[in-house]
């Protein structure tokens, strides 16, 4: 099998489009398949590829050593389409399945057995999302991300004079916009609730060329369609349509943050005995200091300095440690388990590999106020515009979420039972979330997290990538 070729997939897949802002433009296509097909081809020279984005951030770095100050002004879109949207462009049918079907279902078809909150009306239930994302009516969503608002918007500007958005004669039409912008000042690279994000990623095989150390290494195929690792249950390669081939499902999620409420929590709760007691009990609960230190090399203080340190911030495992310096429930242990399945038994790589995915989130919405902070309560909205890619969703991000995140029996063979993931993990209904081992001394000790939970999804959609080869060839291709 060919390699992969950087220049022929999108540039958020691998290696991730760099950002200080991100824009995603939800869209439908209108009647006139055939212009919007001639309109995607005109599209085409504005998405970024992987090559590009390796090329930009040599730039950025180059920037960054030459010391010259500011920002590059740089730009990137990327292009992708919900089930709905391919079965518009006549793909997916009976004769070219993908064959995913989480992401021919939908999230929607999926919200109650990932946790997400609704109500249930003459035996339908509906999540409490936005309403945007409740109707589903969605084909696709372009990515936009830059150095500022400004350069954002400008390619927005390009992308929606290309399909004539507005105009009597538009291909597409835009069904609302969402913007995730990088925190200020110290907190940037921060999640609102104050910690380093995307430190743990796993390294992509014959792409990543040079991991650090302590990343664990994926096969290509557990994020691009028909490569090596593609494989269903029976580790049997997953049979696609040739324009899937280097493409990748897009999760997308919507997911709020109280963090007054969640500071509250760690206040009310915090470790005894000790002078950093509430930061020491957050740290325990997400299985890293705000800092990005792992707790299982610095388990009672934060090491900002290790923090810093890409050889080191990553290079650990669980395989010393019986869930008391780092809870089996901790958010980084629950969704990458690291040794954890060799010391139960489990020695197929694949137990782990096949569940890791590339994250590509940024946050939205304002800081905390001094009125939240003082009433820890949430008044304005926001959060975590949570992005990953994979081969195949029902072993990404559906199975992350619902069989370790929500499982409270996950990581296995532990007496007592972990409990919920204190971060992400959802309850199928509005009983006390709980989870074992926060406290210092006492690993079975039981922590009652509450019957709310401090990560609410407001919504998402499951969408699929193209290849550049697949979106000229087969997605453009204008029907004689």
């Amino acid at each position: 099998m060919a390699s992969v070729i950087p220049e022929m997939i999108q540039g958020d897949i691998f290696p991730g489009l760099p950002k200080k802002t991100e824009t995603f433009l939800f869209f439908r296509i209108n009647g006139d398949l055939n212009k919007f097909k001639s309109d995607l081809a005109s599209f085409l020279p504005l998405i970024t590829t992987g090559a590009q984005v390796l090329e930009d951030r040599n730039r950025i770095a180059q920037h960054k050593r030459n010391r010259a100050g500011g920002l590059l002004k740089l730009s990137g879109v990327n292009i992708s389409f919900s089930t709905q949207g391919l079965s518009k462009l006549g793909l997916n049918g009976s004769e070219n399945k993908i064959n995913d079907q989480v992401f021919e279902d939908g999230m929607l078809s999926d919200a109650q057995a990932l946790g997400d909150k609704g109500t249930t009306v003459d035996g339908k239930y509906t999540p409490a999302w936005d309403s945007g994302f409740v109707s589903q009516d969605i084909d696709g969503v372009v990515l936009v991300t830059g150095d500022c608002q400004t350069t954002v918007d400008e390619a927005i500007y390009k992308v929606k004079q290309v399909f004539g958005a507005g105009q009597p004669n538009a291909s597409i039409t835009e069904a609302f916009l969402i913007v995730g912008v990088v925190r200020p000042d110290a907190e940037e690279g921060h999640e609102h609730f104050g910690f380093e994000d995307g430190v743990s990623l796993p390294s992509i095989d014959g792409l990543d060329t040079a991991p650090n150390k302590g990343q664990v290494p994926i096969p290509q195929g557990v994020v691009l369609c028909d490569r090596t690792g593609d494989n269903d249950d029976n580790k049997q390669a997953i049979p696609r349509p040739d324009w899937a081939k280097d493409g990748s499902f897009l999760c997308f999620r919507k997911l709020a943050q109280l963090v007054p409420e969640f500071d509250a929590f760690l206040e009310n709760n915090k470790i005894q005995g000790v002078e950093n007691g509430k930061e020491l009990l957050g740290a325990r609960l997400v299985g890293r200091w705000k800092s990005g230190a792992p707790v299982i090399l610095a388990p009672l203080k934060d090491d900002p300095q290790l923090a810093k340190d890409s050889a080191r911030n990553n290079d650990f495992d669980f395989s010393q440690d019986p869930g008391q310096v780092c809870p089996f429930a901790a958010h980084i242990r629950k969704t990458n388990p690291r040794t954890d399945f060799i010391s139960a038994g489990l020695n197929d790589t694949t137990a782990l590999t096949n569940h890791l995915f590339p994250r590509r989130g940024i946050p939205y919405g304002p800081e905390v106020t001094p009125e939240e902070s003082s009433t820890h309560r949430t008044t304005e909205d926001r959060g975590l515009l949570f992005v990953c890619y994979q081969s195949n969703l029902s072993h990404g991000f559906q199975f992350v979420q619902k069989s370790w995140a929500n499982n409270q029996g996950f990581i296995f063979g532990k007496n007592p039972n972990p409990g919920f993931d204190p971060i992400i993990g959802q309850n199928a209904d509005d009983t006390d979330r709980n989870m074992t081992g926060a406290s210092l001394n006492d690993v079975a000790g039981n922590l009652n997290l509450g019957p709310f939970e401090w990560v609410v999804s407001k919504g998402g959609a499951y969408f699929f990538s193209p290849s550049i080869r697949a979106l000229r060839e087969n997605f453009a291709a204008v029907a004689a």
